[in-house]
This record gives C-alpha cells, sequence and structure tokens, in this order.
C-alpha cells in the first residue's frame, strides 16, 4: 500500500470525513468491536446510571450499553461530523435513552460530575495534552465513578504501517506515568490478546491491548 494511502487511512482513523470515513467507520466497528465489548463489561454498568464513551465511532455497539442493566442514559460524544450523523442514524430507535454530541476535541462540553461511566477506545493516540483531557475526564466524572481507558500497546501498534502518521504510541508503563500525572490517584492494569482481520491486508494479525480502569 502506498504512502498516500497509508495517510488517508491515519486521517479517517483520526477523524472520519466522508463516504471513506463511513467506510473506515464500518472497519472500525468491526476490528475494534472485541475492545469495546471488552471495555464495557468493565464498566460494571448498573442500574440507572448515564454513560458517557468518548470517540463513539458509528455506535453500532450502543444497544449493548443499553440492555446492559434498567434505565440506562448513554451520551456519545465525537470530533467527526460523520460519525456524528452516522451514530444518529445508526440509534434512531434509542434516542430517548442515547444522545451524540459534536466537539471539537479538547475541552468537554459537560457540567462537573455528570458521568457514573466513561469509557474510550483507540482515542488515546490523537489526544493533544492527555494530561490536560485526562483532567477534563476527572471532571466530568463523578466521585465514585469509573472511568475505562483502553488502547493498542506500542509494541503492536508499531507494526502497523499507517501509525507513523500522527499516533502518540504508549506502553503500559507509559500510560500509567501520564495517568499518575492527571488528577485520577487509582488504576487497575489489564492485559489482553485478539485475533482481528488487518486494515491493510486480508491477514489475520494479533492484538496486544490494555484496558485500564481508573478512580479518583
Amino acid at each position: 500500500m502506498e504512502k498516500k494511502d497509508l495517510q488517508i487511512i491515519a486521517q479517517n482513523l483520526a477523524n472520519p470525513q466522508g463516504e471513506k470515513g463511513i467506510e473506515i467507520g464500518e472497519m472500525m466497528n468491526h476490528t475494534n468491536i472485541g475492545m469495546t465489548l471488552e471495555s464495557i463489561q468493565t464498566l460494571l454498568i448498573e442500574d440507572d446510571e448515564h454513560i458517557l464513551e468518548i470517540g463513539h465511532g458509528n455506535a453500532d455497539h450502543v444497544k449493548s450499553i443499553l440492555n446492559k442493566a434498567i434505565n440506562i442514559k448513554y451520551t456519545g460524544i465525537d470530533i467527526s461530523e460523520t460519525m456524528h450523523q452516522e451514530a444518529i442514524r445508526q440509534n434512531a430507535a434509542f434516542e430517548d435513552q442515547a444522545g451524540f454530541v459534536l466537539y471539537e476535541g479538547k475541552k468537554l462540553p459537560f457540567q462537573d460530575k455528570t458521568f457514573d461511566k466513561i469509557f474510550t477506545v483507540n482515542t488515546v493516540y490523537f489526544w493533544e495534552q492527555p494530561v490536560d483531557y485526562l483532567n477534563e475526564i476527572y471532571r466530568v466524572l463523578k466521585d465514585n465513578g469509573t472511568f475505562v481507558l483502553t488502547f493498542g500497546q506500542r509494541e503492536f501498534m508499531e507494526k502497523l504501517p499507517f501509525t507513523q502518521f500522527d499516533f502518540k504510541l504508549y506502553s503500559n508503563s507509559e500510560m500509567e506515568e501520564t495517568v499518575s500525572k492527571s488528577h485520577f490517584k487509582r488504576m487497575k492494569i489489564s492485559g489482553r490478546e485478539e485475533q482481528i482481520k488487518s486494515k491493510t491486508s486480508q491477514e489475520t494479525i494479533t492484538r496486544n491491548y490494555t484496558i485500564l480502569t481508573i478512580k479518583k
């Protein structure tokens, strides 16, 4: 695959746009669904909770969240206009429980201590100021809430040809150090491994990723 094609993939993984963005969004949902469902499981969602997902993509998985308990409210936030519209379209049947917000990627447009649980999958590579952003997440999370941060480990991510373009990669220790610089006080780390289809070829590859469970 040529460099310009890899750059297009990288750009659309960060911020899907237009028809190519819709295609990439579908591919991301398919290749990331294992990570997403594991992250949702880790949240331990209970009745009457308000869940925030940062970087929801096409949000085809939202029904999996709403089915976890009774009277769940879901809010998804994304920087991509394309994914914002796709998420609304995909989840029209759940509009009473699920809402979607388009934002600029730095400040979370919510009041302090709004959410019981927050999670994000494969977005941390694109955070411009990760400690500041973690503190934004801290601000909108309730005092007894849980934040789940899921990411591909550096050693795996470095093997992917498109991550050379504007991806900030982390090992487990680098991510733990980053979180420790924020207001968050406690974290638990859990490693995972799964088989997925490559985004740039038809081959199956082994992905190593990490789920961090973070609390105030």
